[in-house]
């Protein structure tokens, strides 16, 4: 079990992806998302999203990330936050998202 102030310590926050390109140097199939999260900047992340997800449709959606982890190196790639889906039994990923358009940049709560 965590305690609320654990829970508290979390950024989840909404960002808007700008650019989804292939990450081929991934080890398992996975895209590279550039993301806009208002004033908590444009970050970077790794996302194994490519089951479900075509690049194209993944421009402009909005999603939900962990944006207070330290950079983490993946192949010659920083992932800079943590894109959050569901996680399917076949392991496929179905992205966290608000059910409206929101600011990017909104805290999940």
């Amino acid at each position: 079990m965590i305690t609320w102030s654990d829970f508290e310590k979390v950024e989840m926050r909404v960002g808007t992806v700008l650019e989804a390109v292939d990450f081929p140097e991934a080890r398992n199939p996975a895209y590279k998302l550039t993301i806009d999260f208002g004033s908590f900047g444009v970050k970077t992340s790794s996302a194994q999203i490519t089951k479900l997800y075509g690049k194209k449709e993944l421009v402009g959606k909005q999603v939900i990330a962990v944006v207070n982890f330290p950079p983490k190196q993946v192949a010659n790639f920083v992932s800079e936050c943590l894109v959050l889906g569901v996680v399917m039994e076949n392991k496929e990923i179905v992205l966290l998202q608000p059910e409206r358009k929101v600011k990017n940049g909104c805290r999940i709560a």
